[in-house]
């Protein structure tokens, strides 16, 4: 469809709704292997889809909400994860930066399409230290350091409350895969056509 196009909603709807979705090939699931915390099936899922040729698996869609309660969301890069959180950085100047002062939460959304698979992030943000930040910034390209003052680079980590994985099926029966925090570690919720899906605490 050109941009030149000016379609009626009804010709526009009819377009989307005849575009491929689900085109990729999810990998096999079972209940029987999930780990009792979300970190090591991210890092799992993480590295399967670099080895199966994703671009830029560490790409995600951070969503922030500014002053007046409106969601703004951006695409960057994953800087780490682990029991701390998982990490994305940026300059102290930014939008995000602003909203993240005002408003300390935000949710992460990874989309590797050749696996059929998502992973949803959300939960209190916190600043990482001074140290941390720099450190961050360090490891980036001199190019990208231009400009950039001492402290004016922040490094953040998303504490998540909830993380869901998600798979996709072409009969609609996804499989969720949800960890939400307890008292005293994750609870686990599985649906879908996942093998041996249920709770688990």
């Amino acid at each position: 469809m050109s941009a030149e196009h000016s379609a009626s909603p009804s010709e526009t709807a009819s377009w989307l709704r005849a575009q491929p979705a689900l085109t990729g090939s999810a990998p096999p699931l079972d209940a029987a292997t999930l780990p009792p915390e979300p970190v090591t099936l991210f890092r799992d899922w993480i590295a399967t889809a670099s080895s199966a040729g994703v671009p830029e698996p560490h790409s995600a869609t951070l969503a922030t909400v500014d002053g007046d309660g409106i969601p703004d969301a951006r695409t960057l890069i994953l800087k780490d994860v682990d029991a701390r959180g998982w990490a994305f950085a940026g300059p102290r100047s930014s939008r995000k930066a602003r909203q993240l002062a005002a408003r300390p939460a935000a949710a992460l959304n990874f989309w590797w399409q050749p696996l059929v698979r998502a992973v949803r992030v959300r939960g209190a943000v916190q600043e990482a230290s001074a140290a941390e930040s720099a450190a961050d910034l360090a490891a980036r390209s001199a190019a990208a350091r231009d400009g950039i003052a001492d402290g004016a680079w922040v490094l953040w980590r998303i504490v998540p409350d909830r993380v869901e994985f998600w798979q996709g099926s072409t009969d609609r029966n996804h499989t969720r895969i949800v960890y939400e925090r307890a008292e005293h570690g994750w609870i686990l919720n599985a649906w879908g056509s996942l093998s041996g899906a249920g709770r688990r605490a």
